[in-house]
C-alpha cells in the first residue's frame, strides 16, 4: 500500500473512476474525485442535473435526489480510493457494502446542485474498510453516514 505521505493531492477524472469501479450510467454517481490522499481520504464531486433518471419519479414536479443515492455516491468515492490505494482494478475485484450506520439526511438535494462527497477512512482490517462520509452542497451538510465495505476478487 502506498504511504499517505507518498501521494497527496491526487485527483481522478471519470475515466479513472470507471477503471477502478464497475459502475456505469445510470448508477455511476460521481463525476470526479479531488483532494485524494491514498489510503486516507478523498473528495468526490457529483453534479446533479435535471435529466437524472431518478427525478422522473422522485418526485414529479418537486425533484429531490434520493438520500440513499447520496450515500451510494459517498461509497463510490470511497471504493475508488480503496481500489487506487491498493493498485487494483474493477476487472479483478469488486467492493461490496457490508453495513451503513449513523445515516443522517439534513437537507434536500435538487437539480443544479453540486455535491462534494468527503470520505475518510476510519480503519481497515484485511479486505474490510470502514469510512465516514459527509455530503455538502454550498458548504452545508446535506447527508452523512458511516459505512463498511469489503473488497472481493471476482
Amino acid at each position: 500500500m502506498t504511504e499517505k505521505s507518498d501521494v497527496v493531492g491526487l485527483s481522478f477524472n471519470v475515466k479513472d473512476i470507471m477503471g477502478a469501479i464497475p459502475h456505469r450510467y445510470p448508477m455511476l454517481l460521481i463525476d470526479k474525485i479531488e483532494e485524494v490522499v491514498l489510503g486516507e481520504s478523498a473528495v468526490g464531486v457529483k453534479n446533479v442535473t435535471s435529466n437524472e433518471h431518478f427525478f422522473a419519479g422522485h418526485f414529479p414536479g418537486e425533484p429531490v435526489m434520493p438520500g440513499v443515492l447520496i450515500i451510494e455516491a459517498m461509497a463510490q468515492t470511497a471504493a475508488v480510493l480503496v481500489m487506487r490505494t491498493l493498485g487494483i482494478t474493477e476487472k479483478n475485484h469488486l467492493v461490496y457494502f457490508m453495513s451503513i450506520s449513523d445515516a443522517r439526511f439534513r437537507k434536500p438535494v435538487f437539480p443544479g446542485d453540486t455535491i462534494r462527497l468527503s470520505v475518510s477512512k476510519e480503519h481497515c482490517r484485511g479486505s474490510v474498510w470502514k469510512f465516514s462520509g459527509m455530503a455538502l452542497v454550498d458548504g452545508s451538510i446535506v447527508a452523512q453516514a458511516v459505512y463498511t465495505a469489503m473488497i472481493k476478487k471476482r
